[in-house]
Parts: C-alpha cells; structure tokens; sequence
C-alpha cells in the first residue's frame, strides 16, 4: 500500500515514461508547488522525459493537464507530456451481458482448475484461464494461470496471474504472503500485507500491483450484473 496516498503528487518510473498521479480537486498552484521536489531530485533525468499525467478517476478538464505540462517542460524541460492511455473497452461486452442475463450462462464451459491440498516447495502448476487452490501455497511453489489465482488457505510462494497480457486479472489468498506476484507483464516482489487476518488481493492500479483488503475493497461488488470471468 502506498504510504503518500494523502499527498497531491505522486511520481514514479512507469516503462520510458515518468507517471504523474495528481489530485485535481488541490488548487493548481499546490499542484505545481507539489510537482517542484520530484522533479528536482530527478536533475537531468527529466529532460526530454516523457511525462504521463494521471487525474485518477475525475473528469479533470484538459486545461488542468496542459497547464500542469507547460509548467514541467518551462521548468524542467520535460519531453512531451499527456494523459494515460485510454483503455479500449471489447465491442463484444454488450453481446457478452446479453447472452449472460437471458441465458444463465448455461452455454460457457468452465476452465477454472481447482485443485485441493499443499503444492509444496518445487512444485510448479499451470491453468489454462482460473486457477482455485484449496489449501496453501508454500515458499518455493510457483502457480501461472492465464486468470485469476484464488487460494484458499495461505499464499506464500509465487504467483503469476493474467498471463500473458491479462491486466484484469486479481490474486486473493486468505492469507497474503507471496513471495513475489505477477500479472500481465507487471512484477512485484516483497509486496506487504496489511489486513492481519483477512483475506487480500493483489491487482494492477495506474501500472503499479497493489494490495487491497478483499472485505473492504471487493473489486467485484460494484458489477451492476454478474459477469462470466
């Protein structure tokens, strides 16, 4: 979990670019008061950066962005700065909803694999799509799955999820202690765990694997319908 989150700009490395996470609600002259420090630490790396500039889930007008860039490249002379990359929603979605709501989905074949007990220290395992493992995951066991990866017990070896380019997809464990956690192309390694004794998820926030408490923050409650994974 990020320890700045209460902080109006928050920069890190993200490929050949450098993201920005800003708060738009903050008045712009806080914002770029905010944007000084990191930038100056940066020194030369800033030049001719590529600058991605995030407003999080707000509707933030593109006025805020390009004040916020013409101020980065008159300073620091940053390389070109925009917004992240939209993420294009499938056309077949709709199609998809459709079919679920009149058909309850009994035309889908499962291709989840669920296996039960400890995959132990060497062992390695693969699931085409889900993979459900109802018991532990030891330190030095490896689990890949092209979907989620849902442990039923204590996850403490590695876990690849979404693979090969899946950035939708979660790992959860009722305890959370990975040795490291893939999904698409994104690593973390050494990831904390901070809900004691409720169960986690990792999932990919702004191009970065966060932790979340899966109680409080279920990715899934908010779905105005069920969807087939």
């Amino acid at each position: 979990m990020n320890s700045n989150d209460d902080l109006p700009v928050r920069l890190k490395g993200v490929g050949d670019s450098l993201w920005v996470t800003i708060d738009p609600a903050q008045p712009i002259e806080r914002l770029k008061e905010a944007l000084i420090k990191p930038f100056e630490r940066l020194k030369h790396l800033a030049v001719n950066a590529k600058v991605i500039i995030d407003t999080g889930k707000s509707t933030a007008s593109d006025e805020l962005i390009t004040e916020l860039g013409q101020f980065l490249k008159s300073r620091f002379e940053v390389g070109r700065v925009s917004k992240p990359p939209e993420k294009k929603k499938p056309a077949y979605k709709e199609r998809v909803r459709n079919q679920d709501m009149g058909n309850a989905w009994h035309h889908y074949r499962s291709e989840a694999l669920v296996i039960a007990g400890r995959v132990r220290s060497g062992q390695k395992i693969v699931a085409k799509k889900h993979l459900i493992i109802m018991g532990d995951l030891n330190p030095g066991a490896e689990v890949i799955a092209g979907g989620d990866i849902l442990v039923m017990g204590t996850l403490s070896g590695k876990a690849q999820a979404g693979q090969p380019d899946n950035e939708e997809a979660i790992v959860m464990a009722l305890q959370f202690r990975p040795t490291q956690v893939q999904i698409g192309g994104i690593v973390a390694a050494g990831l904390a765990s901070g809900a004691g004794d409720n169960p986690e998820f990792a999932h990919i926030d702004g191009q970065t694997i966060v932790v979340d408490n899966y109680l409080t923050n279920n990715p899934f409650k908010q779905l105005t319908w069920p969807e087939v994974r």
